[in-house]
């Protein structure tokens, strides 16, 4: 079995990402609901990325941005950074790095969504040769 990674995040509103996650391309490929319609667990794809999320079970905190970041967030491959970007602040994300090509020849964008996760745009592939 070839190692995976997938990301999981916990919401407050997990409708509302569900809605805020299907702007940016991903798609809903499985919801299952809880007591009050609660969203138990989701996930969704954009290309090979996949994200789970749930609503939040109990009390917790995101770590602030302190200059350009939190100190951890989630990074996601795309062909088209300024689209992305674009349409993530349309619904509700806040700039933290506009589109800016970095010294190491890639594109590259940082927003923080609507309840404090933090999320990077850029053509770089990580594990790759530079």
């Amino acid at each position: 079995m070839t190692d995976k990674l997938f990301a999981y995040l916990s919401y407050q509103d997990a409708r509302k990402a569900l809605d805020w996650l299907s702007a940016i391309g991903f798609s809903v490929i499985r919801t299952q609901l809880g007591d009050n319609n609660v969203v138990d667990h989701a996930e969704l794809r954009r290309g090979q990325a996949v994200v789970m999320l749930a609503s939040i079970d109990r009390p917790s905190q995101r770590p602030q941005l302190l200059g350009l970041s939190t100190g951890a967030g989630l990074y996601l491959l795309v062909d088209d950074v300024e689209q992305i970007y674009r349409q993530a602040i349309l619904f509700g994300a806040t700039s933290v790095i506009s589109p800016e090509s970095t010294p190491w020849g890639s594109t590259r964008a940082r927003v923080i969504d609507f309840e404090g996760y933090e999320w990077s745009f850029g053509s770089y592939e990580p594990g790759s040769a530079w």
